[in-house]
C-alpha cells in the first residue's frame, strides 16, 4: 500500500496548486508549476531547504519568524524530516537569491512508523503547529490560500506563535509604531476607504487619532474588486490584514496580494 503513496502524492501536491484559485482564474504568478521529486537534506537559517539535488529552496506562502527562539523551533520541526524524500510542486524560475519556490510533501514513510502514519505537508504542517505565519511575500498572489484556514485553526487553538499573542488591534497605533520593520497580523474595523489613482487606503482609526492604515496598490485593488472587496463592501467591516509595519504619517502596512486582506464578517464575505 505504501508503494503507491509516491504516485498519489504527486497528484495531491499538484492539486494543491490547482485548488489555489477558481478554474481559469489562477493568478499568473501561480501558473506553470512543475511536479518533481527530491530529498530533504537539512533546513538552513530562515527556513531555507537544502535538497539532495544540491538546490536550495523555500516553501511557498510562509513568513519565517523574526524571533530567534521561534525561528529555531520552526527549523527543528523541519529537521525532523531530514532524509525524507519529497514530492514537490515547483515554480518554473528561481527567485533572486537562486532558490526554488515550492510546495513539498514527504513521500516515503519510515519503516518503524506506525501503520496509520501519513505523508507530511511541509508548509501546512508548519502553519498548523503555529510555527510560521502565512505570507505571500513579494508575490502579488498567495498560491495556496488554503493555508489561511489552517492558520485560523492554529490561532484559535493558541498554538506556537499564537499562544497568548492574538492579532494586534488595528486601532492601537502606538503599539504598532513600536513594531516598525516587523511582520504583523492586525484586525480591526475599516473606518473609511480612500481610492486614489495609484493606491487605495484602508483606515482603521477615527480621523485625528492614530491607528493602522493599509495601503493597496492599483493592481492589487483591481484583484480585490474582482473578489468583491469594493470600498462599499469594506467600509465598516471587520477585516484581518498582514504585512510589514512602516511609518508614514502613522503605522502603515503595504499589502501586495489580495489574499492578505480577509473579511471577518461572515455574512459579508465576498463570493467568488
Amino acid at each position: 500500500m505504501r508503494g503507491g503513496i509516491a504516485v498519489c502524492l504527486l497528484v495531491l501536491v499538484a492539486g494543491a496548486a490547482q485548488a489555489a484559485a477558481p478554474r481559469g482564474r489562477e493568478p499568473p504568478a501561480c501558473r506553470g508549476r512543475m511536479s518533481g521529486q527530491d530529498r530533504l537534506e537539512s533546513a538552513a537559517a530562515r527556513g531555507e531547504l537544502v535538497l539532495a539535488s544540491g538546490r536550495r529552496a523555500r516553501l511557498d506562502g510562509l513568513r519565517w519568524p523574526d524571533d530567534p527562539a521561534a525561528a529555531d523551533a520552526a527549523r527543528a520541526w523541519l529537521m525532523r524530516l531530514a532524509g525524507r524524500s519529497l514530492a514537490t510542486r515547483e515554480a518554473p524560475e528561481a527567485d533572486r537569491w537562486g532558490r526554488i519556490t515550492l510546495d513539498a510533501t514527504t513521500q516515503d514513510i519510515p519503516e518503524n512508523a506506525p501503520p496509520d502514519d501519513a505523508p507530511v505537508d511541509l508548509a501546512g504542517g508548519l502553519v498548523a503547529a503555529g510555527l510560521v505565519q502565512v505570507d505571500a511575500g513579494e508575490g502579488d498572489s498567495l498560491c495556496r490560500p488554503g493555508l489561511l484556514a489552517i492558520e485560523e485553526t492554529a490561532r484559535r487553538a493558541g498554538r506556537g506563535l499564537w499562544a497568548g499573542a492574538p492579532p494586534v488591534p488595528a486601532e492601537e497605533g502606538a503599539r504598532l509604531a513600536g513594531l516598525v520593520g516587523r511582520f504583523v497580523v492586525v484586525e480591526g474595523r475599516v473606518r473609511n476607504v480612500g481610492e486614489r489613482e495609484r493606491r487605495t487606503y484602508l483606515n482603521f482609526a477615527p480621523f485625528g487619532t492614530e491607528g493602522a492604515t493599509v495601503t493597496v496598490s492599483k493592481r492589487t485593488w483591481r484583484n480585490m474588486l474582482e473578489r468583491g472587496f469594493s470600498a462599499a463592501a469594506l467600509r465598516g467591516r471587520r477585516v484581518r490584514a498582514r504585512g510589514i509595519v512602516e511609518l508614514w504619517r502613522g503605522p502603515t502596512l503595504d499589502v501586495g496580494a489580495a489574499e492578505m486582506i480577509e473579511m471577518l464578517d461572515e455574512e459579508q464575505a465576498p463570493r467568488r
